[in-house]
């Protein structure tokens, strides 16, 4: 049961970010002539009404009234899911808020995105425009015979792009545990809790004899309740389940589990793993990772050396110094030998095309303005002009490239100071996939940030390192003033 006025009042929000309830007179109108014997203070079940107003934006008709009536409906429904995004937002905040510092207000621009001015009728059900509030897109997905209204609303919230980039910003990866855990197989556990965990070889093996343990258990029991129709979020494992998993545990390690143990212990899996699959999306892990901590060649190195003797930390500590050092001079020598390049390419062309790029780039990356705000700071009439400009994808990938191949030969010479000759060519071997792995975390860090439309931080590796080069460039010193300026006025 649910208050009717839900189905004509639309939150949505003011110009300082704020929800408000405005009343929809359409929409008011329309529900009282569907139901005209309830009065707006009394309660009616939410299915009985969503399912006459679901069938009624599912008519099908070249009749303009019946059309008419399919609009009205989707008003209805329009206004009742802006109340339910906003529940969820709130839900987001009481659950992660406090310990990952966000609140509803920061999360209800992401979503909240239908205003009253949509609500008019037309001869389309979607304006002119191109872009379409999440409300309508929530309706023309919704399908009643997988899931109800509500569930479809929460789900495709949590799934909306936007949030999720910024909640993996504050750490947030919504997915349950069960569910990370149900689709990790044994060779991912080795790989990232050697090379992201950098675990010993016991904990890696118990890891594996406890996942599969949960999979022996857990997942064939959901796997049988799909076959049979039953679908449904992954629930945390059963009391019974649990027992299961503790004697497969104990058949295999003979080792004495109690159902409390087991469940601590695959809370505490799903937990590195969350961490792992935060990272690789450009995330904030529970202990950020600082340059220290991310996984690349030392890490290939040290798995490699297991055999040298105790004495060699030493030397493993030398290689990941010097390591870091080499990074981060091949990156700034990458940003600018193709900053340069396409600098030179531009000056070729009228217009001074090659200071505004620059100018551009440091408002962009350093200053953290939008490319719509960059625009008529360089004489540009639209942002898809400015977007034209930077080519920031061919930007980063050509940047990307350059590194690559810098930083391959320099870290392998590095390492033949270290290594014996038995240990360089297994090292050869994995030499490029650590590095490609370690550059393509921090260009997916570079191109995460670049989506983010307003007060961007510009904290990423590759946009600190690329102002660093700005701000210290003779061919940029003039654009870098020059942005400097406009930026004030």
């Amino acid at each position: 049961m649910i208050s009717v006025s839900k189905y004509w009042r639309l939150v949505s929000l003011t110009a300082s970010g704020k929800p408000k309830v405005q009343e929809i007179v359409l929409a008011k109108e329309f529900f009282i002539q569907q139901f005209p014997n309830l009065n707006e203070g009394e309660d009616i079940s939410n299915s009985l009404v969503q399912k006459r107003f679901v069938e009624l934006t599912r008519f099908d008709s070249k009749l303009s009234a019946n059309n008419q009536d399919c609009l009205l409906a989707e008003f209805c429904l329009r206004c009742y899911i802006s109340h339910q995004i906003e529940l969820a937002c709130l839900q987001l905040e009481q659950r992660f808020g406090q310990e990952h510092d966000f609140n509803r207000y920061d999360l209800f621009p992401l979503v909240l995105d239908d205003t009253p001015e949509n609500f008019r009728i037309s001869n389309k059900k979607v304006n002119s425009s191109t872009y379409k509030p999440l409300a309508i897109n929530i309706l023309e997905t919704f399908n009643s015979q997988k899931a109800s209204l509500n569930t479809w609303i929460t789900r495709l919230v949590k799934q909306y792009r936007e949030l999720n980039l910024f909640l993996l910003e504050k750490g947030v990866y919504l997915i349950s545990d069960w569910a990370i855990l149900n689709d990790t197989n044994n060779k991912q556990i080795k790989r990232i809790f050697t090379e992201f965990h950098n675990l010993t070889e016991v904990e890696i093996s118990q890891a594996s004899i406890l996942l599969e343990s949960y999979h022996d258990v857990y997942r064939q029991e959901r796997l049988k309740q799909r076959r049979a129709g039953v679908k449904s979020k992954c629930q945390p494992p059963t009391q019974e389940q649990l027992i299961k998993i503790a004697l497969l545990i104990r058949e295999k390690k003979n080792f004495q589990l109690t159902p409390e143990a087991v469940l601590s212990q695959l809370q505490n899996l799903a937990d590195l793993l969350r961490q792992y699959r935060l990272y690789v999306r450009g995330g904030r892990t529970k202990s950020q990772q600082s340059l220290d901590a991310i996984p690349g060649i030392a890490d290939h190195l040290q798995v490699n050396s297991q055999e040298l003797e105790k004495n060699k930390q030493q030397e493993q500590t030398e290689f990941l110094q010097a390591y870091h050092q080499q990074f981060t001079s091949c990156l700034d020598l990458s940003i600018e030998a193709v900053v340069q390049h396409r600098y030179t390419c531009l000056a070729k062309k009228k217009g001074e095309k090659e200071q505004h790029f620059l100018k551009a780039l440091n408002l962009f990356h350093c200053q953290g303005k939008s490319m719509g705000e960059i625009a008529p700071l360089i004489n540009l009439k639209a942002q898809y002009q400015v977007t034209r400009l930077l080519k920031l994808k061919e930007l980063r990938t050509d940047i990307r490239q350059k590194l690559l191949q810098e930083l391959c030969d320099r870290t392998f010479t590095l390492a033949t100071q270290y290594a014996s000759v038995q240990q360089l060519q297994k090292l050869e071997e994995q030499l490029e996939t650590a590095l490609t792995e370690r550059i393509d975390t921090m260009m997916q860090e570079a191109e995460t940030e670049a989506c983010i439309a307003k007060e961007r931080a510009c904290s990423s590796l590759f946009s600190r390192r690329l102002c660093h080069y700005l701000k210290l460039s003779k061919i940029s010193k003039k654009a870098s003033s020059l942005a400097h300026t406009n930026s004030k006025k």
